[in-house]
Order: C-alpha cells, then sequence, then structure tokens
C-alpha cells in the first residue's frame, strides 16, 4: 500500500496505523481505519493526495466526524483528518475566511465578535466548515451556501478556487463530491453583537430542547421530503423509541438515531431500514439518507 518511510520523507503532519475511528466521530461507532493522517498545510495535503492517488491508494476526508456512520470493521486505505492543519479564522478585508478544519460554533462565534451576522442560525450544528459547505448544511430556514464568496479546493491534483456558482449548491448537497475542501470565504451582512448573541443563544437552546444532544448521534439521519418532514413520518408510524441493540430512535426527534448503549455500525444499519420500510408501506415515500455510510457495501440497505 504505502510507505511511511516514504511518506515521511516529504510530509510534516500525524501519521497513525490502525487508528479507531469511532473516537473521531460524533456517533461514537465505526472500526479502524489502515492509515490516519493529520497534515500540517495545505501542501502537506496536496503533496499526500498526489502520493496516494500515484499508487492507486482510497482515502477520505473526515471533518468533524458528524452526518457519518462508519463500518464496524472500519475503512481500507487512509483517512485524513483537517481539524489540526485547517482550523483557521480570519477576519480579511471585510471577508471571513475559515479552513475547512475549523468547528462550526467556534466559526459562528468568530462572525458575532467580528460584527457579522446570517450565520447565527447555524449555531449548534455539529460540523466543520470543510463538511458543512459539501453538505450546504442549514437550520431553521438558512443554509451555509447563501454567505459563499469562493471556495478553494484541491480538484485533480491542483489548488483552485471555486465561485459560489462553481460550487451547485442544492439543499443538503452541493457540487463539491470531486473535490477536496481547503478552505471557504464568506461575505456576511454587518450585525449588532449583542443581538446576534442573544439570537444564537435562543437557537441553541431551541436546539438542545428538541434534539438528543447529551447522548452519541449523527444528526438527522434522513433528508427530509419536499413538502414534509422526516421526523413527522417517522414519529406517525409510531417508531419513536425503537431500539436495536445498542441504538434507538430517539424519543425526542424521531429522525435521530441515538447511540444510548455502545451501539454497533449494524445496530444502527437495521433501524434505518426498519424505519423506510415502515414509512415507505405506510406514505409511499422512500426516505433517502442524509447520514453518510462509509466502509459499508453498496447494497447494504437492500
Amino acid at each position: 500500500m504505502i510507505s511511511i518511510t516514504e511518506i515521511k520523507d516529504f510530509f510534516k503532519g500525524k501519521i497513525a496505523l490502525n487508528e479507531r475511528l469511532a473516537q473521531y466521530t460524533t456517533f461514537r461507532i465505526g472500526g479502524e481505519a489502515d492509515y490516519y493522517i493529520e497534515p500540517a498545510d495545505a501542501e502537506d495535503l496536496l503533496n499526500m493526495i498526489k502520493y496516494l492517488n500515484k499508487r492507486g491508494v482510497p482515502f477520505y476526508i473526515l471533518g468533524n466526524g458528524s452526518n457519518l456512520l462508519i463500518s464496524d470493521e472500519g475503512m481500507r486505505g487512509v483517512v485524513i483528518n483537517l481539524e489540526t492543519g485547517f482550523g483557521y479564522l480570519k477576519h480579511d478585508d471585510g471577508y471571513i475566511l475559515a479552513g475547512a478544519g475549523a468547528k462550526m460554533a467556534r466559526f459562528v462565534d468568530f462572525c458575532i465578535q467580528n460584527n457579522f451576522s446570517g450565520v447565527e442560525m447555524l449555531a449548534g450544528i455539529p460540523a466543520t466548515i470543510g463538511g458543512a459547505l459539501y453538505m450546504n448544511a442549514g437550520a431553521y430556514g438558512g443554509e451555509i451556501a447563501a454567505y459563499v464568496a469562493e471556495v478553494q479546493v484541491i480538484r485533480n491534483e491542483q489548488i483552485k478556487f471555486l465561485s459560489k456558482e462553481q460550487c451547485g449548491f442544492a439543499y443538503r448537497t452541493s457540487k463539491l463530491k470531486d473535490s477536496i475542501i481547503l478552505q471557504g470565504k464568506f461575505i456576511l451582512p454587518e450585525g449588532n453583537p449583542a443581538e446576534l448573541s442573544r439570537i444564537r443563544k435562543e437557537i441553541t437552546l431551541k436546539r438542545n430542547e428538541v434534539q438528543p444532544v447529551e447522548i452519541p448521534n449523527a444528526g438527522c439521519i434522513f433528508k427530509n421530503p419536499k413538502d414534509n418532514y422526516a421526523a413527522k413520518l417517522i414519529e406517525e408510524c409510531g417508531l419513536k423509541g425503537t431500539s436495536i441493540g445498542g441504538a434507538m430512535i430517539s424519543p425526542k426527534h424521531a429522525n435521530f438515531i441515538v447511540n444510548f448503549d455502545k451501539a454497533s455500525a449494524g445496530d444502527v444499519i437495521e433501524l434505518i431500514k426498519m424505519v423506510r420500510t415502515n414509512v415507505k408501506c405506510k406514505t409511499g415515500i422512500l426516505l433517502e439518507l442524509e447520514v453518510q455510510l462509509l466502509g459499508f457495501e453498496e447494497n447494504i440497505l437492500k
């Protein structure tokens, strides 16, 4: 596969073998990665990508580990975590520059502290900037794409800058699937820090009231169907509180599956299958996953 000796000749960041991935996910579920890497900067990352591509080694970019379910068998190849080298936040000439590894909570606070409004509704989303851009994260009627000026990425082994239009943002998706996100450049309207802090606090309290933030989870499991809500459909099927193994459909929010007792990825998969089957039988709607599945066979939900 790859040679640690060769990598150390050009790589400045951290390298670990057989790293258990559960500790890096909000679900606290997942087996080992063959190689776990934390690049120091963009040059470090680009050199690594070129090396892996040349040898045909698969790799995955790990953000905050939210919105993610990793197989109990783990992942083959290399898992790359950008939090260490890309966790920066900068205020530059009216723009906010946010590294892909920066946490959403820090980003929201940083914007408020610098008198910028618009992203306070994203408070509480457990994501990094890279993951939020990749999935076009949103809440309470807003989404991060609304404030994007451009996104810096690695694409085709080159560092490029993409305009908002080139990113192809849509509901919980984008055209960034073939890119590695390095940073986002945001332009936001001015706001009053005291008022923005108040709104942020209200949104955080509201989120904590209706979501099971105290128990490991991956956020919403399913996308909302058009003109409907996944949680409503699941609740109408009487599935709140249903459990398989250590995984349970949250009694607080039906679109959340929580890891209440050392759940396996297999437990979660079986719950997902059960929910989709029940909702499809009752309503004719096949719920589409919002959570990403990694390390599984393609037909795992069949």
